[in-house]
């Protein structure tokens, strides 16, 4: 069983930083040995599992796991919107609201946005790769969007071909609620049902299709300057609800809060058509040797041709 250490790169330090793993010994036993792995597929998968977890961590006793976690991954109380103190469970802290201004949304009309905190990988052209978190191991689009209605005339799986793609790996330590990256008119979503297996990074390396596999949403966006934008939010181990709340038809902006995740490690995937989107240089340098950039959301992601 590796234990070979998880890195990112910080974008704010400009550092290489090692990631601290919620659950990291359990994740290595689960999906580092071939045993391990056959109770990811018999039990840790499928949803009563994640259910059962996700009932206790609404029990009011959850609430006394809120502060040993916030210590343990050094969590910045300041951005929250009321005192620690005052969630009355685990997943009410969990999926807790921030102060607007901690994430300030990177201005100018052509410029996209993370979606989410999290640590990326971002693709100029997903056709091209040669792997995401190692070489070597990708998925198709087809596999991403193939259970999801197409539009009028056109797959979404040829919309997208030879795009640009943005994976946003939530960690259970982040801030768990998820933003639209560009602005525009955002669709009715749609639901995938699948498994819940992890999106861990040590999970991802062994197996990257648990993304295709796993439950997904997908919400289309018709920007004005972006062109047709997908956002596919990826549910998890513990993670058996992705919850929307925009009102479908109804314009947004840049930055506003798209929905957010129960407890759990979590991600989303953004999707661009080719040619709408240049990402930033640093995010495909850290991406092309498979490594993730740290970002928080609002921060630039790229700008529009």
């Amino acid at each position: 069983m590796s234990s070979e250490p998880v890195v990112y790169f910080d974008r704010t330090s400009g550092s290489v930083k090692t990631e601290q793993i919620f659950g990291e010994s359990w994740l290595r036993r689960i999906y580092g040995n071939p045993v391990g792995r056959m109770a990811a597929w018999l039990i840790v998968k499928r949803s009563l599992f994640s259910r059962y977890y996700g009932w206790n961590m609404k029990k009011h006793i959850s609430a006394l796991r809120i502060l040993p976690f916030i210590v343990e991954y050094n969590i910045n109380v300041d951005e929250f919107t009321k005192s620690a103190f005052d969630f009355r469970s685990f997943n009410e802290f969990f999926t807790r609201a921030i102060k607007p201004e901690v994430r300030p949304i990177f201005s100018g009309d052509k410029v996209a946005v993370m979606p989410a905190d999290g640590r990326h990988l971002a693709f100029q052209n997903v056709d091209e790769v040669d792997g995401f978190y190692v070489k070597g191991a990708k998925f198709e689009l087809s596999e991403l969007l193939g259970e999801f209605t197409s539009q009028p005339n056109k797959p979404l799986t040829d919309l997208f071909k030879s795009g640009s793609m943005l994976i946003s790996r939530l960690c259970p330590v982040d801030y768990h609620r998820f933003h639209f990256p560009v602005a525009g008119v955002p669709s009715e979503p749609q639901l995938a049902p699948g498994w819940l297996y992890s999106v861990s990074p040590i999970a991802l390396r062994h197996n990257i299709r648990y993304l295709v596999l796993n439950k997904r949403m997908l919400t289309l966006v018709e920007s004005p300057v972006f062109g047709t934008v997908a956002m596919v939010e990826v549910g998890a181990t513990n993670v058996g609800t992705i919850q929307q709340g925009f009102i479908p038809g109804n314009a947004v902006q840049k930055g506003d809060e798209k929905g957010l995740f129960s407890f759990g490690g979590s991600c989303v995937i953004t999707l661009f058509q080719k040619g709408r989107i240049s990402f930033d240089k640093d995010l495909l340098e850290q991406s092309s040797m498979h490594r993730e950039t740290f970002a928080k959301m609002g921060d630039r992601l790229g700008e529009a041709f």
